[in-house]
């Protein structure tokens, strides 16, 4: 039985019945920059034309400001996939976006061990 907001393309037995780059029509360059810790909101524009399924889950998620990431583990996506759909969105004026928050180089050690910390709570 497929998990709650997942809808037919997902079942328990068989596992994603789309795959994911199909989600995408095979792009795997986002038309925009985005970093994984990049910020993306809503703006509260509709689309216009159509958007699969993905790209509804992905804007209802951004109701408040959500890093790339957290998108792509919520829609069970891989991350370059999630860049093209938000990307796409980003595009038609649905989503706005923010380069990441950290005031630091990427690799900064307090930043990789905040990472790292969250990581271990989740496991």
């Amino acid at each position: 039985m497929a998990a709650a907001g997942d809808g037919p393309w997902l079942d328990e037995a068989a596992g994603r019945l789309v795959r994911p780059f199909t989600v995408s029509d095979g792009r795997t360059e986002p038309s925009i920059a985005l970093d994984l810790m990049s910020q993306v909101m809503a703006t509260g524009v509709t689309p216009l034309g159509y958007l699969g399924p993905e790209h509804a889950q992905a804007l209802d998620l951004c109701r408040s400001p959500v890093p790339v990431a957290e998108v792509a583990a919520q829609l069970k996506l891989p991350a370059v996939v999630t860049k093209v759909l938000l990307s796409d969105l980003v595009g038609c004026g649905a989503l706005t976006t923010k380069p990441p928050a950290y005031h630091h180089t990427p690799t900064d050690r307090s930043l990789l061990e905040a990472v790292l910390d969250g990581l271990r709570r989740q496991l």
